[in-house]
């Protein structure tokens, strides 16, 4: 008698792999990280990122109509002004160039998910989250600001505003802002988990945001803690937070993981520019097959626990499901 299990039963075929397996990612997880650069004409590619584009205003109307083809449902917004001063008024002004994209996107398609990137690094000389006081970033005001520029996306018709900040109580006070005006619909997708990683390289240049001094390690979290994580979420739900983001999602699924047991709210992961960058570098030097890379990598957002993935892969993404389907 054989006392030992045949696993292998259950893969002897593509239909039987299918029909018993346990996770899978489709395109209705995906949301699609946009860069929307104030007078630029067309697009630029970045050199960081293959395939990521700045655009303007006028090709941002485009891809937004490609994006709808592809039947990505959402995009996340970052913007890049004009002009940048020490209070960041560009993050909240009526005309900054975020709140003309969402209304942008909006008027090519209302059905599109418009999130937004709620920060202060693209809007100051200073490339720092909030805002600096003798070499100091500070909490209380930079608070009020993202509020304020939270406020001022959700006036413009965001369905979700994402504060990136990672200041202490922001949540709250942009909880408070929505309310006051009425604006009870605005998911608050909060950048609950946020470490400071050597994965957002690329997105510096991205974002014209790397920091003039010092890094980001007084407000983004130590790479080493996960009970921390548990404890930022914690508090931003009981803020106000409808949703909870991990940021990075490769090297941090352990964190997706212990968010998705310990609470019920939506969890979403930010595969972020490095480790987009390193799978197209490495693809293009033909030392990796790009498609089957990506998937497994999108599975195990999903195994982990993930309900939404962020990743600039979501276009090619979209049309590998496409052929899938």
């Amino acid at each position: 008698m054989s006392n030992f299990a045949r696993h292998r039963k259950l893969r002897q075929s593509s239909g039987m792999r299918a029909l018993v397996r346990e996770h899978a990612w489709s395109i209705d997880d995906l949301v699609l990280p946009v860069f929307v650069q104030e007078g630029l004409q067309g697009k630029e590619e970045i050199s960081a990122m293959p395939g990521v584009f700045h655009y303007g205003l006028d090709e941002f109307r485009r891809e937004v109509v490609e994006i709808s083809e592809l039947g990505i449902p959402g995009i996340i917004l970052f913007g890049l002004p004009a002009e940048k001063d020490e209070l960041s008024t560009s993050a909240y002004a009526d005309d900054g160039i975020v709140q003309q994209a969402i209304r942008a996107a909006k008027a090519e398609n209302p059905d599109l998910v418009v999130m937004t990137d709620v920060c202060l690094c693209q809007y100051n000389p200073y490339g720092h989250c909030g805002v600096v006081r003798d070499g100091r970033i500070v909490n209380d005001e930079s608070r009020a600001l993202i509020a304020k520029t939270a406020l001022s996306h959700a006036l413009a018709g965001a369905d979700a505003v994402a504060p990136s900040d990672m200041m202490d109580g922001r949540i709250q006070a942009i909880h408070d802002a929505l309310e006051e005006h009425g604006l009870h619909d605005v998911v608050i997708l909060s950048y609950a988990v946020k470490y400071a990683s050597a994965f957002y390289g690329p997105f510096r240049e991205a974002a014209h945001s790397a920091p003039a001094f010092g890094d980001r390690r007084t407000y983004q979290m130590d790479p080493a803690n996960v009970r921390e994580a548990v404890r930022e979420a914690a508090a931003d739900i009981a803020e106000g937070a409808d949703m909870l983001m991990v940021k990075p999602a490769l090297s941090y699924l352990d964190v997706t993981k212990t968010l998705r047991s310990a609470f019920s709210l939506p969890v979403v992961t930010y595969n972020v520019s490095a480790e987009y960058s390193m799978v197209k570098a490495a693809a293009a030097n033909g030392w990796i097959d790009e498609r089957a890379i990506v998937t497994e990598m999108l599975t195990s957002f999903k195994r982990a626990g993930a309900d939404i993935v962020i990743t600039y892969h979501a276009k090619d993404a979209a049309r590998w499901y496409a052929e899938r389907h």
